[in-house]
């Protein structure tokens, strides 16, 4: 425990909800919710004006619309994000070399480290200095927690939300836990906080009063040593800055079971390449390919398969997916499918292709043609044969969705930059309108009008404040006001 609050946590306020406010004028103050939209979805991120009326994440969508009917309900741009979050933790890397990034939104920062802030009043300028970068390169809004230590950070920074500043000042961290619910704590989660309410403990003060015996009666020795030591403000965390990934993996969950092995098929090389897509831009590449199949009774089965060496190489991943899914059942349908890798290294083995082509000779396969006895991708290898009748082949409508997700970026020939509204019975709604506009028109196209087409996000700033030399020349004009006390909000 630090004895001057130099460890920060960031966290944007409502991140993928207010980076589609700030893309669209139109949609500024209004309740936004950003996810899944089929009869599966669910919330990612709800605006606060979505948050109002009940809506909050990882809520089923379809809840979400009954409680909130007339918000914008929009398809997750990670592109966007990640470029947001980018600058956001370019900004954070100039206060100090120990970043802990633990989410594209949020992360610690030591202070300390950086030889940025070693006092209450330091801190408190930088948090605020902070604040106020992050507004004039982003566009966007980021709550501030300052502490002697990682959990108390976090905990001021989910106070001081949204758009503010909260410092905890070391020595002050008991008086100020004692009231709060237990849920505040790390690791204290529904079932916990249950058990414990039935022995009578609902604040931190009651965790504390009961002691360390009694905690690890009801829970166990390490959490309940664990839990004791965080309701008097212990935490002795450091912030660490290399945090590495164990894996990399996408997956979809499907609006209807899937039941056609091609169609199957070709969705599992689809998520392949956006695997292989996620794995070349952190720099990484794998050795095992995982599969995961998520069946119409809610089963799930996973399968893997070993390479001999790492591999970022999209073709080699993809048919080492195929062949993790000819060993699985599909009979009865499909919700959820996925493809992941682990193993990860900092370097390719250049020979992957041709083990896979090595491995195909060797199940006596060749290039050009199926040998003799083996089965048709669009056959179940496992499964009794399929009944075409039982079919349901991707509609229209369904295809024109996935080709323009609502909320995603297009561009017109003659109209410019737009963002879907949505898409039904062969047209496509779009909503003419660009960051920093004023709210603009919407215009009806045909799903294949040729002038229309998809297009990358805009920058939210068009000219954003130069910060190279931050935080050792903060420009004036944008300087806020630093609080003289321990908490500073709108």
């Amino acid at each position: 425990m630090r004895a001057a609050p130099t460890i920060l946590h960031l966290d944007m306020d409502a991140f993928y909800a207010s980076a589609e406010q700030a893309a669209k004028p139109s949609l500024r103050g209004k309740p936004v919710v950003v996810g899944g939209l089929g009869p599966r979805g669910v919330v990612a991120t709800a605006s606060y004006e979505a948050r109002r009326f009940g809506v909050h994440s990882a809520m089923p969508t379809a809840q979400a619309r009954r409680l909130a009917p007339n918000a914008a309900y929009l398809v997750p741009r990670f592109q966007l994000y990640r470029t947001v979050s980018d600058q956001v933790m370019e900004l954070l890397a100039r206060l100090s070399p120990l970043v802990e990034p633990l989410s594209l939104d949020e992360a610690f920062v030591d202070l300390e480290a950086g030889g940025t802030a070693d006092d209450t009043a330091s801190a408190l300028e930088i948090g605020e200095q902070l604040r106020t970068a992050i507004k004039a390169v982003t566009g966007l809004t980021g709550s501030v927690g300052l502490a002697g230590s990682k959990m108390l950070a976090k905990i001021a920074s989910e106070e001081a939300k949204p758009n503010g500043l909260l410092l905890i000042e070391p020595g002050t961290e008991r008086e100020l836990l004692a009231p709060m619910s237990v849920r505040i704590l790390p690791g204290v989660g529904p079932a916990t906080a249950d058990h414990l309410r039935r022995a009578g403990m609902t604040t931190v003060d009651d965790l504390a009063e009961a002691g360390e015996d009694e905690l690890v009666r009801l829970l166990g020795k390490a959490h309940g040593s664990s839990l004791h030591r965080m309701a008097f403000g212990y935490d002795d965390r450091p912030v660490v800055a290399e945090r590495d990934a164990k894996s990399v993996s996408v997956e979809d969950t499907f609006d209807a079971d899937l039941h056609d092995r091609v169609r199957i098929r070709t969705e599992v090389e689809r998520l392949a390449d956006r695997c292989v897509q996620r794995l070349r831009g952190a720099g990484r590449s794998g050795r095992t390919v995982v599969l995961k199949v998520r069946r119409y009774d809610f089963s799930t089965l996973t399968r893997s398969e070993t390479l001999r060496g790492p591999t970022d190489d999209p073709t080699v991943v993809r048919e080492a997916s195929a062949r993790l899914l000819e060993a699985v059942d599909t009979t009865g349908g499909v919700r959820l499918l996925g493809v992941g890798v682990t193993g990860l290294a900092d370097y390719t083995q250049e020979d992957l292709f041709a083990q896979a082509a090595d491995e195909r000779t060797a199940a006596g396969e060749s290039a050009e043609e199926p040998a003799a006895g083996t089965v048709p991708a669009g056959d179940d290898a496992t499964g009794p044969p399929r009944d075409p009748r039982s079919e349901v082949p991707e509609s229209a409508e369904q295809r024109a969705a996935r080709r323009w997700p609502a909320g995603h970026d297009v561009h017109h020939e003659t109209y410019g930059h737009g963002w879907v509204q949505g898409s039904g019975v062969g047209r496509v709604t779009v909503r003419f309108e660009e960051p920093g506009s004023p709210p603009g028109r919407v215009r009806t196209f045909r799903i294949d009008d040729p002038e229309l087409r998809p297009a990358d996000p805009l920058p939210l700033v068009r000219d954003p404040v130069d910060y190279s030399s931050w935080p050792a020349s903060l420009p004036k004009s944008l300087s806020g006001p630093v609080s003289s006390g321990a908490e500073s909000r709108p």
